[in-house]
């Protein structure tokens, strides 16, 4: 059988840096990769961009994948991925990592929302008209708190902002028909563990991560481990 390929999805605010410390990992199992990055995350993005425009461009990066694809979504990223999957003819299976998994008609903040716990991310988000960003003295605390001070530093200044629209447009796709894992992150200020009960009872399966909201950074290795078969 063709070993699958692994398209990787960051959430929101974040970009194709923030797998930086999984890729070598993955290079060192001969595992093959792909990343995209979120037109929603781009500075100042139109603000009109939002879940379709993402999960566009997840469907063209699979179209250049010809063997079987795992999806992997992390945060808003979860989102993203269920409404792209029904679309990838060659899917293999789904991977949530501390994930929003919206019902079909859900937004990601309908999701966000079934628990009503307010988390340190909602501290740091500051609205900027048709955009949030995160505040740079708050933010560390809520996504990075099993980093390093270096990669902590590293990855805050890498963050970009996020159009609100994507938050608030409802996921049109059908039920996923393929295997589906969540990846729970234990330590998580950004997603508050309850919620990632929550979205987890809607996949297959379930795996305990102890991390932060940043598993990729912080613990690389682990989540390697949790990604494979």
């Amino acid at each position: 059988m063709e070993s699958p390929t692994l398209l990787l999805v960051h959430g929101a605010w974040g970009g194709s840096w923030c797998w930086r410390d999984l890729l070598p990992v993955l290079d060192h199992h001969g595992v093959a990769f792909r990343t995209v990055d979120l037109p929603s995350s781009k500075l100042k993005a139109a603000p009109t961009t939002g879940l379709v425009d993402d999960a566009d461009e997840v469907e063209r990066a699979a179209q250049t994948i010809a063997g079987p694809i795992v999806l992997v979504g992390h945060s808003y990223g979860g989102a993203v991925v269920a409404e792209a999957a029904t679309a990838i003819s060659n899917l293999e299976r789904v991977v949530f990592i501390a994930a929003l998994v919206p019902h079909p008609g859900q937004s990601a903040t309908d999701a966000s929302r079934e628990v009503r716990v307010r988390t340190l991310l909602d501290e740091a988000m500051l609205v900027e008209g048709d955009h949030l960003r995160l505040d740079p003295t708050l933010v560390a605390r809520a996504l990075y708190n099993h980093c390093d001070s270096d990669t902590s530093t590293w990855a805050t200044s890498q963050l970009s902002t996020q159009t609100i629209r994507s938050f608030r447009s409802p996921r049109s796709s059908s039920d996923l028909v393929v295997p589906t894992r969540y990846i729970r992150c234990d330590d998580d200020f950004a997603v508050d563990g309850s919620l990632q009960e929550s979205m987890a009872g809607r996949c297959d399966e379930s795996i305990s991560l102890h991390s932060d909201h940043s598993p990729f950074l912080s613990h690389p290795e682990e989540l390697f481990e949790a990604l494979m078969p």
